[in-house]
């Protein structure tokens, strides 16, 4: 035969435990009566007890034995302190790499720059040149094809 045995929670004990809110006797009295009287005029309503979420959340609580709570509790605290140092050293390596990139990148960006508007003078002057040749294509060459005297 199995026995059923209560089991307190000592983190329970030590919290105040809500009583009901409204001992009203009125509510066991004899409702069948005033209910086929009042159920086809008015609509039943039915009053609940005003309760937060987090005191629902508590009650849920009782599901769970303590030791699977801390369990839980003790996993849940690891994992979060994995992901804040992740998002930690994420965050410095982040900050590295970028002021890296931005010290050792931003020089090398400038010079490939400059380089690039150098070419681009030189390739404007060969077509001047060439130009001028076109247009007087004579005197360059009459002026260097003359013996010095």
């Amino acid at each position: 035969m199995v026995q059923l045995e209560e089991v307190e929670d000592a983190d329970l004990i030590r919290l105040p435990r809500p009583g009901p809110i409204d001992d009203d006797d009125a509510d066991f009295t004899d409702t069948d009566s005033s209910l086929s009287s009042t159920s086809s005029s008015l609509p039943l309503t039915i009053t609940t007890p005003d309760e937060s979420l987090r005191d629902r959340l508590l009650a849920l609580r009782d599901m769970l034995p303590p030791s699977t709570r801390r369990r839980i509790a003790a996993s849940t605290a690891t994992f979060t302190g994995y992901v804040k140092s992740g998002l930690l050293y994420g965050g410095k390596t982040l900050w590295v790499v970028s002021t890296s990139a931005l010290l050792l990148g931003m020089p090398f960006a400038l010079a490939f720059a400059e380089e690039q508007q150098v070419v681009e003078m030189e390739k404007e002057q060969r077509m001047r040149e060439l130009g001028n040749e076109v247009l007087t294509p004579g005197a360059a060459t009459s002026a260097a094809g003359r013996p010095a005297l």
